[in-house]
């Protein structure tokens, strides 16, 4: 690594630059391949200069924010207009040009497994694979419980010595 390599990531064109990799969805590896470092040094750089840091964080979260938006849309459900253009001549003026021909309004209908992905990250409470069954550990707990009476009730005190 250069000697003060990090600096030009530091001035606010080496910042622009590392918040649109984020943004465009680079991983932190490609980010540092495009800086000509490696992942382990980006890491550090982050560590030690929370500029790079919160530039990276912003890009990324714009676009945390827009898969977001994307996955409540299918999961809910829209609608769109889908245009159809034909390339057609102009009669007056001999030029090709295009032309709608034809506007329908289509309907993607709500996805099941994005609600599904949705619902079990944001309600793991209600939602979750395995929910939590206490009734198990009851179970557990009164046969052991079971188990410790019967035994007591096997032993027989007269077999015993008596105590003073």
């Amino acid at each position: 690594m250069a000697k003060g390599k990090f600096q030009k990531w530091l001035e606010p064109d080496g910042l622009l630059l590392l918040e649109g990799w984020a943004r465009d969805g680079l991983t932190d590896e490609q980010i540092a391949a495009n800086c000509g470092i490696t992942a382990s040094t980006l890491y550090a750089w982050k560590d030690k200069y929370s500029e790079i840091s919160e530039a990276l964080k912003r890009g990324k979260e714009v676009v945390d924010i827009q898969v977001e938006n994307a996955l409540l849309k299918r999961a809910l459900g829209y609608r769109y207009d889908e245009v159809t253009r034909e390339k057609v001549k102009d009669p007056v003026t001999g030029f090709s040009c295009l032309s709608t021909t034809k506007k329908v309004t289509k309907e993607v209908l709500p996805d099941i497994t994005a609600q599904i992905f949705w619902l079990k990250n944001r309600r793991p409470d209600k939602w979750r694979d395995k929910p939590v069954d206490t009734s198990g550990e009851d179970k557990e707990n009164n046969l052991l419980r079971a188990i410790t009476d019967s035994a007591q009730e096997d032993l027989n005190t007269d077999d015993l010595p008596e105590t003073e």
